[in-house]
C-alpha cells in the first residue's frame, strides 16, 4: 500500500485538469450560477474549526439561501438538533463551502468563501415562517463559485429513487445502537413522526 505524501506524487497520478474545469471558476455569481442557486432547495454546508470539520445538510421548501448580491448569500439557521457544530466552526474559523443540489439534476454548484453568524433581530425576522424566525442567519461572502462535474451523481444514481430491497435503519434504531439500548427505537420513531412535521421551522 503506497501512501501519497506529497503534492508532486499526487499530481503524477492524474492528468492535467481540462480547460473547462479551470474556466468555470468565477469570483462572484454569474447569471447562470445565480439561477441555479435560486432553484436549489437543498445544500450541504461544510465548515472547519478547532473541533475539526463538519458537513451539515440544509434545506427549505423554497430557495435554501437568499441572494443579496453577486458576492453575498444569507442562510437562515432553521431548527435542528442544537449541537451547533457548523456554527461553532464558523465563529472560530470562517472558512466555509456550500454545495447546492437540485433534485433530478446531476450537476452541483459549489461556493467557497467565508461565513459569519449574525443574531440581528430584524435580519432573523425577515426569514420568519408561521410566526417562527431562525435564531441566527449565516452570512456567506463568496470567494469563488463553480459547477461540479456530474460524474459522482451519475455513478451513484442519486435521484433514481430508493434502492430495491434496501432495508435502511431508522433514526431510532441508529440511536438505540449508539446509546446501547437506553433509547427505545420504536418510541423515538413514533414520537418523531408526530413532532417532526410540526417543528420544521
Amino acid at each position: 500500500m503506497t501512501e501519497i505524501t506529497s503534492i508532486a506524487a499526487l499530481e503524477a497520478l492524474y492528468e492535467a485538469p481540462s480547460k473547462a474545469s479551470l474556466a468555470k471558476v468565477a469570483p462572484r455569481l454569474t447569471p447562470s450560477y445565480r439561477r441555479w442557486i435560486e432553484a436549489s432547495r437543498f445544500c450541504i454546508l461544510a465548515t472547519t474549526g478547532q473541533r475539526g470539520v463538519d458537513a451539515s445538510p440544509r434545506g427549505d421548501d423554497g430557495p435554501v439561501v437568499r441572494i443579496i448580491d453577486d458576492t453575498t448569500l444569507q442562510l437562515p439557521d432553521w431548527r435542528g438538533n442544537n449541537r451547533l457544530d457548523s456554527l461553532r466552526n464558523i465563529v472560530t474559523d470562517g472558512r466555509a463551502t456550500l454545495l447546492f443540489m437540485v433534485p433530478g439534476s446531476a450537476n452541483v454548484v459549489r461556493v467557497n468563501g467565508r461565513a459569519r453568524v449574525l443574531a440581528d433581530d430584524a435580519l432573523c425576522a425577515g426569514f420568519a415562517r408561521d410566526g417562527r424566525a431562525p435564531r441566527t442567519v449565516i452570512v456567506f461572502a463568496i470567494a469563488e463559485v463553480y459547477a461540479q462535474c456530474a460524474r459522482a451523481l451519475l455513478r451513484s444514481r442519486l435521484w433514481a429513487g430508493a434502492d430495491d430491497g434496501a432495508a435502511l435503519p431508522s433514526m431510532g434504531e441508529m440511536l438505540a445502537d449508539v446509546s446501547q439500548g437506553t433509547i427505545d427505537p420504536q418510541a423515538y420513531d413514533a414520537e418523531w413522526q408526530r413532532r417532526g412535521p410540526r417543528t420544521l421551522w
